[in-house]
C-alpha cells in the first residue's frame, strides 16, 4: 500500500484491542476507509462475528454502510485471537480505567488487560491508548513495555467522539496526540493525520488531563443546568422557557445546556477519576455527582406529591443513556425505574432502539402508552417528539412540548 503510514516489515497497518465496542469499531472502520489494512482484536466471538459479516453491533449512524464495504473489500478483519496483534504497525487499545464499586479508578487495569498481548508486541509497533486513563497510565505502559524489552513506542491519543458523531466527529474534529518521543509523537501524528489535518501535539500527562477535564467539564455543566432546573421547578417555574429566554441571542450563555438525565459510560466515571487524582479533593465534582445521579429520586419525589404513586402503572419512556442511542451502560433511566419500583404501584419500560439483546423486558410503545396511568419520558428519542398521550406525564427534557415542569 503505498500511501499508508510505513508498514515496512508489517502485514497490516493498525490492529484495535477491543474494536468491537462503542469506541473501537468506529475508529476501525474510518481506519479502513481511508485505505489502511485493519484488524481487529476482541474477546466477544460474537461480536467478532457480527463484524466479520459485514454488520455493525450496535447502532451508529453512518457506519452500517462503510463497516460493509470496508470488510467486503478485505481491509477490515476482526479476531478474538490475541495473536493478529503481532502483524500490525499500530496497536491502538480502547480499554478504558474503570472504577469500582467505592468510585476508586484501577489504574492497573490496562497494563494488566494488555498482558494478555504481550507476548505478540513486536519491535517496531507503535502502541496507542485510545480510551480515558488514569492519570499516569500512560507512564505505567510504558514502563510494562520497557520490561518487555521490546522496542516499541507508546503514545496516548484520546478519542473525543461522541456517540452517534462517530462517523463525522472522527474526520472532523481534531486530533490530540501526545507520545514521551519526538518519533513516537511523529508516527501518532502521521496515523491520526489520515483522519484529520488537524493535529494537536502534547505531552502525555497533558493529555491525559486534557481528556479528563473535557468529559467532567461537560458533566459540571449538565449539573448545573439540573440545579438550577430544580430551582425553578421547586417554585412552580419552567425552567426550559427560562433558559430559551436568557439564551436567545446572548452568545454568553448559548452553552448553557437543557436539564436531563445526565449519565453514560464516561462523564460520571471521569469526574470520579479526576476526584481520585487530585486525592478527593475536587468538591465540585462530588456536587455535580449528587446533582446528576439524584435528579431521578428527585423526580419519583415530586410526583409523589402530585400522584398517589402506590396505586400508578407508571411507563418510563426511553431506556438507553441518550436520545437517539441503542446504549444502556451506566443509564441513569434503570435507577429512575428501579426507584419506582419502589413507589409506584407497576412500572413499564420501552425503547425503540435498545434491542431484546440488551434488555429483554422491553415492551412495546403501544402497550406502554395504553396501560400506564402516568408517562415519564426518560431518554429524549426523537421518536416520541409531540407524541399525544392524553395522560399525564414528567418531561424533563421537554420532548412531548408540554414544558418540563413536574
Amino acid at each position: 500500500m503505498a500511501d499508508a503510514p510505513g508498514r515496512g516489515q508489517f502485514e497490516r497497518d493498525v490492529v484495535v484491542i477491543g474494536g468491537c465496542g462503542h469506541v473501537g469499531l468506529p475508529l476501525a472502520v474510518a481506519f479502513a476507509d481511508r485505505g489502511l489494512d485493519v484488524g481487529i482484536y476482541d474477546v466477544s466471538e460474537s461480536a467478532v462475528a457480527t463484524v466479520n459479516a459485514g454488520r455493525m453491533p450496535f447502532d451508529e449512524p453512518g457506519a452500517a454502510e462503510v463497516t460493509e464495504r470496508v470488510v467486503a473489500e478485505g481491509r477490515l478483519r476482526a479476531s478474538a485471537d490475541p495473536s493478529i496483534v503481532a502483524g500490525a504497525e499500530h496497536v491502538v487499545v480502547v480499554i478504558g480505567t474503570p472504577v469500582d464499586e467505592h468510585l476508586n479508578p484501577n489504574p492497573e487495569a490496562i497494563p494488566k488487560a494488555l498482558g494478555a498481548c504481550s507476548e505478540f508486541f513486536r519491535d517496531g509497533q507503535l502502541l496507542v491508548l485510545r480510551s480515558t486513563v488514569f492519570p499516569g497510565v500512560t507512564a505505567l505502559v510504558e514502563k510494562m513495555i520497557a520490561g518487555l524489552g521490546a522496542d516499541v513506542e507508546v503514545a496516548f491519543c484520546p478519542e473525543r467522539i461522541a456517540e452517534g458523531k462517530a462517523m463525522t466527529e472522527l474526520f472532523e474534529l481534531p486530533q490530540i496526540v501526545s507520545a514521551r518521543t519526538d518519533e513516537g509523537l511523529d508516527r501518532a501524528g502521521r496515523l491520526f493525520g489520515r483522519l484529520t489535518d488537524a493535529i494537536v501535539p502534547m505531552a502525555p500527562e497533558e493529555a491525559e488531563l486534557a481528556k479528563l477535564f473535557t468529559n467532567v467539564w461537560r458533566y459540571i455543566k449538565f449539573a448545573a443546568a439540573n440545579q438550577f432546573y430544580m430551582m425553578a421547578n421547586d417554585r412552580g417555574l419552567d425552567f426550559e422557557r427560562i433558559r430559551q429566554g436568557l439564551s436567545q441571542d446572548y452568545p454568553r450563555a448559548a452553552d448553557m445546556p437543557g436539564a436531563g438525565l445526565a449519565a453514560g459510560p464516561c462523564l460520571f466515571k471521569d469526574t470520579m477519576q479526576l476526584a481520585a487524582f487530585n486525592n478527593n479533593n475536587f468538591a465540585l465534582g462530588h456536587t455535580a455527582m449528587t446533582i446528576n445521579e439524584g435528579l431521578p429520586l428527585y423526580l419519583v419525589s415530586r410526583l409523589e406529591q402530585r400522584f398517589d404513586l402506590g396505586s400508578l402503572t407508571v411507563g418510563i419512556l426511553g431506556m438507553a443513556f441518550k436520545g437517539e442511542s441503542d446504549d444502556i451502560r451506566s443509564s441513569l433511566s434503570y435507577k429512575l425505574k428501579r426507584i419506582l419500583a419502589f413507589k409506584a404501584g407497576k412500572v413499564l419500560c420501552t425503547d425503540p432502539y435498545v434491542p431484546a439483546s440488551a434488555d429483554d423486558r422491553l415492551l412495546p410503545l403501544e402497550r406502554v402508552l395504553e396501560e400506564s396511568d402516568l408517562l415519564v419520558v426518560a431518554a429524549p428519542h426523537k421518536a416520541y417528539r409531540g407524541l399525544e398521550t392524553g395522560k399525564p406525564a414528567a418531561d424533563i427534557w421537554n420532548v412531548l412540548g408540554r414544558g418540563v415542569r413536574v
